[in-house]
């Protein structure tokens, strides 16, 4: 919830601590745990009265052995006691007895600096306990850009280098330690610093040996044989110097370790961060802001399935779900409502019990610091809070006391895929440790301004949020809970009227129940959107220009060049349709390998002898239909529509120019709109949409939309230019012109001269040429119900405008053209014919890894229910007793690789299909998502086209022998790989839908398909 005006946080300072301000010293060394929050040189006594933001303490941090509790059980980090000071020093012989005092405890993610003169044996103490490549050596630095280690002239470039990598491997979130000798408080300050700027602790590790020792050492290696003593003996004095202000500094812990028994016998024990709970999968049930409302906190736990357990008195102390998920508050637990004790004697209760985790809210921040006797500001519900707490006994102020201020900023749980924090974070902020961090999770930030009400107004983080990490918090009151970026505010101000909410992960399901009355009048109404809101910036540049890698589940690591990406980005930001609309673009399809059958390009053996050698038995041939590839997303309702594409208020249609009205899109391959009139696509949607009711697919299926592979027909529909420019041409120049030449070679014959073999050869062209115009003109007709009404009487209608014996039709005006169809609509659906063939995706699922077979039986009843549909009078004219209508079955036949009468029964049915003008068939694995013995993905499906049809695509004469010869030397490997790895970006994309993931993430997948277009590959494949 909104936290109360502050300068410089006034009264309400953070304090740094990640979490409890205790935690146990390794024995044996030397161990101190470095005071927080202090200015570099300050004293304490320079210090202001109230804390201000500090890096996080270590108690955060705990040794690795104890941090892998059972998933159901959480360690309890909070109650730990505080550490006591050690002293500065001892006598050597001290740190010899118990080996598990010689522990070093260093944070998994930290800065180590080790400390000590020249000899004192770093290098060969940073060798023995950690990985080579988490050392940075000044050594090996001052060699790299001198060819010299011992070249002190080049000390400056070498810690240039130093810390630049260092600062490279703390953004990664990599263990560093710096390998120097670091005894001037100069050196050691760049490297606090560089700890603070990555938001890591930095931990000091003093190797405090005699000077004779590191005489000794350096007299023993050649090159150092010569160095003075005066060298070591000043090196000594600085480390004297160096050891009582190492903890004023900043290093958050330091290990002193005299003499060489004691550095001998030392052992690093890497520490978890009491954040980084990445070991727990869940699933959880992560619960908004409460502010003491304990009656609608039980509601919500009921409803999530939580059994309530209660104490002799009646009241709540413990909460437990059947199936052992946990419960994860986002904070602000108290304050403004009527039972704050309540609501933490229950939450207490539950993480005690180890069925739920709390990270700290602001108001926790705030009343520990009350129960810790700092003077605060009763504001904002605090009164309310201690006027409710004085009526507890001292022991439950106790330990509401010890919890609130053992409450960790922020967790990283499910592997990394999930942060849970109060206010938000930013990824660079994920699993820090921080002051910095914890007042950004506690508090968020903001833009230094202030509302009409007087309360600072949020920097929207979110909008420019892009992490894989999904960040689920509260603290800003919001009407409902929006996903945006991968980011969810779960505070839906229950205390101030509105609703109590919870989130199901991994399901991403929103559980809520409404507030039993206003408990608190908020300061300003709850119409404002969480950080970023529903207008956000969804989208941004950054996410799809330059080189891009595109993380996939079935092909790992996929690269977009960044030429590639740029052509993209010119067709997407230019032609395509709203990207909030445009969930998904089709892959490529390969050809199967080329066939050695006489007079063959492409043949159904070799595609069943493909699959066959990957393994898959079943296969199903669909009839490829002739049209263009379409993809059709349709709504229910506009309701739904509304919610997937939300308009700005106040205008009547979305930012991107979706008109009202609009239930969903119809576009190409490309992500272009079929259709530049939203009428006509809206009569093809609200058929589809008729039919899916009709058939029962919307309960059935339980989703609000449908996304569906198709192909609509007739290729004229929106290839007209093509037609007319690259095959109508052909035609009607090879019936100007064989005529012609026929005739004169007939008769020169006649006269006796010998030309047989040239009339013969021109015979075969001209047959050549009019089987190519045959092949065209089987996939040209002309739509909408005036021409459909005159195609239906005249057949030869329908070729005039692409005849080859009508070289002129194209310049003779036609208002019903299919070339005016795309661009000007059609006054209903006559003629065009929509063939579905898969349903991708509906609400909350991809149905990509559905059987093919079950598909296209889900596909049937769809097609089917169209005939009940216009029946009624449904959208559009087309379709009645005596004609087809909008939509399309798609013929197929199932084949078993490894049976001969079966694969003879396939190809018998492709050449049947081929011989009646058909294009082909696909080939498919019946089973989908089928992967080959070695992990490799088989291909989705393989096209077979008919021998004629190919007349379209390789030319007239390609069925010439020698044509063919020289044409089966076609490379099949690239077109190959195009198709399996647009095959996997698109099944990224689905999948990322279905799990709710953020616009920007579902869109990197679909524009790196439309990238990949842009490589270069044969286009007659």
């Amino acid at each position: 919830m909104t936290d109360e005006s502050r300068t410089g946080y006034g009264d309400e300072s953070r304090h740094g601590d990640e979490s409890p301000e205790g935690s146990e010293n390794p024995k044996g060394s030397e161990s101190r745990q470095g005071h927080e929050g202090r200015p570099e040189g300050s004293t304490p006594q320079e210090r202001a009265p109230e804390p201000q933001p500090r890096p996080e303490p270590e108690p955060q941090l705990r040794p690795e052995p104890q941090l892998r509790p059972e998933p159901q059980l959480r360690p309890e980090p909070q109650l730990r006691p505080e550490p006591q000071p050690q002293p500065q020093s001892r006598p050597e012989s001290q740190s010899q007895t118990e080996s598990e005092r010689r522990a070093l405890a260093v944070p998994d993610l930290s800065l180590v600096v080790l400390i000590g003169a020249t000899g004192s044996g770093k290098s060969t103490f940073a060798a023995r306990h950690f990985r080579p490549t988490e050392v940075l050596s000044s050594d090996v630095c001052r060699g790299l850009v001198s060819d010299d280690e011992n070249d002190q002239s080049a000390s400056g470039d070498a810690f240039s280098v130093l810390h630049f990598i260092a600062a490279k491997r703390l953004a990664a979130g990599r263990l560093t330690v710096v390998d120097a000798t670091n005894v001037q408080a100069e050196a050691r300050a760049q490297l606090v610093r560089l700890a603070r700027e990555h938001d890591v602790l930095p931990v000091a590790i003093v190797l405090d040996v005699p000077e004779q020792v590191c005489a000794a050492r350096n007299a023993g290696r050649a090159d150092r044989a010569g160095l003075p003593r005066r060298v070591i003996q000043r090196h000594q004095r600085e480390l004297r110097r160096s050891l009582r202000h190492l903890e004023r500094e900043g290093f958050r812990k330091v290990h002193l370790l005299h003499g060489v028994a004691e550095v001998e016998s030392a052992e690093v024990v890497r520490e978890r961060r009491f954040n980084d709970l990445r070991h727990l999968t869940g699933p959880f049930d992560i619960i908004g802001d409460i502010h003491g409302c304990r009656a609608e906190l039980e509601t919500l736990l009921g409803r999530l399935g939580y059994a309530l357990v209660r104490d002799a008195l009646g009241r709540p102390v413990d909460a437990a779900h059947p199936e052992g998920r946990t419960a994860v508050f986002v904070g602000d637990l108290v304050d403004r409502g009527p039972d704050s004790p309540g609501v933490l004697r229950l939450v207490m209760g539950m993480v005690g019990a180890g069925h739920a985790l709390c990270v700290a809210g602001n108001h926790e921040n705030k009343l520990g610091r009350y129960l810790k006797g700092r003077k605060v500001q009763h504001t904002h519900g605090l009164a309310e809070t201690i006027e409710q707490l004085e009526k507890e006994d001292a022991a439950f102020r106790a330990e509401a006391g010890a919890f609130v201020h053992g409450l960790v900023s922020h967790y990283v749980l499910d592997g990394g895929g999930l942060v849970v924090c109060h206010a938000g974070l930013p990824e660079k902020y994920h699993g820090r440790t921080s002051g910095r961090v914890r007042s950004f999770a506690l508090y968020g930030d903001t833009t230094g301004e202030t509302d009409e009400f007087g309360l600072p107004v949020r920097y929207p983080w979110a909008e420019d949020y892009r992490g894989r990490a999904a960040v689920v918090y509260g603290h800003t009151p919001t009407p409902r809970a929006n996903w945006l970026n991968n980011t969810l505010c779960l505070d839906t101000g229950c205390v101030f009227g509105g609703a109590m909410t919870a989130l199901r992960w991994p399901e991403r399901e929103l559980v809520d129940v409404a507030a039993e009355q206003v408990w608190y009048e908020p300061a300003r109404p709850l119409a404002a959107e969480a950080p970023g809101g529903a207008d956000g910036r969804p989208l941004d540049l950054d996410d799809v220009a330059g080189r891009r890698v595109v993380e996939t589940r079935y092909m790992g690591r996929l690269a977009v060049k960044e030429e590639n990406a740029a052509a993209a980005l010119e067709v997407m930001s230019r032609f395509a349709i709203d990207p909030r609309l445009l969930p998904y673009l089709p892959p490529t399809m390969a050809p199967c390998a080329t066939s050695a059958e006489d007079g063959y390009l492409e043949h159904p053996a070799e595609a069943f002898a493909g699959y066959r050698a990957d393994g898959v038995r079943e296969v199903v041939c669909e009839e490829k239909h002739m049209g263009s590839r379409a993809v059709v997303l349709v709504c229910r309702d506009e309701r739904v529509a509304e919610e997937l594409c939300p308009r700005t208020h106040g205008t009547a249609g979305t930012p991107f120019g979706v008109p009202k009205g609009a239930s969903g899109a119809l576009y190409t391959r490309t992500g272009r709109p079929f259709f530049d009139d939203p009428g006509t696509t809206e009569r093809i949607l609200r058929r589809v949409r008729d039919c899916a009711e009709e058939a029962g697919l919307w309960a059935e299926l339980d989703t609000g939309w449908l996304l569906l592979d198709a192909e609509l027909m007739p290729w004229s529909l929106k290839a007209t230019g093509l037609l007319r420019r690259q095959y109508a041409a052909v035609g009607a120049a090879a019936g100007a012109a064989f005529p012609g030449v026929l005739g004169a070679l007939e008769a020169t014959a006649a006269r006796g001269v010998e030309v047989s073999p040239l009339l013969a050869r021109q015979r075969d062209r001209a047959a050549d040429a009019a089987a190519f115009t045959e092949a065209y003109r089987r996939y040209c007709w002309r739509v909408g119900a005036a021409d459909a009404s005159r195609t239906a009487d005249d057949p030869h209608a329908a070729d005039a405008p692409y005849a080859a014996d009508a070289p002129h039709a194209a310049d003779t005006p036609h208002p019903a053209d299919a070339r005016h169809a795309a661009a000007d609509g059609l006054a209903d659906l006559e003629g065009v014919r929509l063939a579905p063939f898969q349903i991708l995706a509906v609400q909350g699922r991809s149905l990509a890894g559905l059987a093919h077979t079950d598909q296209l039986a889900l596909i049937d009843r769809l097609v089917a229910a169209e005939g009940a549909v216009t029946a009624r009078g449904g959208a559009g004219a087309g379709g009645g007793p005596d004609r087809p209508g909008l939509l399309a079955t798609t013929r197929r036949i199932i084949v078993d690789t490894e049976d001969p009468s079966s694969v003879a029964a396939g190809t018998a049915w492709w050449l049947e299909l081929t011989a009646d003008g058909g294009e082909g068939m696909v080939v498919k694995p019946v089973r989908a998502l089928i992967r080959q013995g070695d992990g490799r993905l088989v291909q989705p499906g393989v096209k077979c086209r008919g021998r004629e049809y190919l007349r379209i695509v390789y030319g007239p004469e390609y069925t010439r022998p020698e044509n063919l010869a020289r044409l089966r030397s076609r490379h099949l490997g690239h077109k190959r790989s195009l198709a399996l790895r647009e095959y996997a970006l698109g099944l990224e994309a689905l999948d990322r839908l279905a799990e709710g993931e953020p616009l920007w993430r579902v869109h990197e997948a679909v524009f790196a398909v439309l990238a990949l277009e842009s490589e270069p590959v044969d286009p007659r494949l």
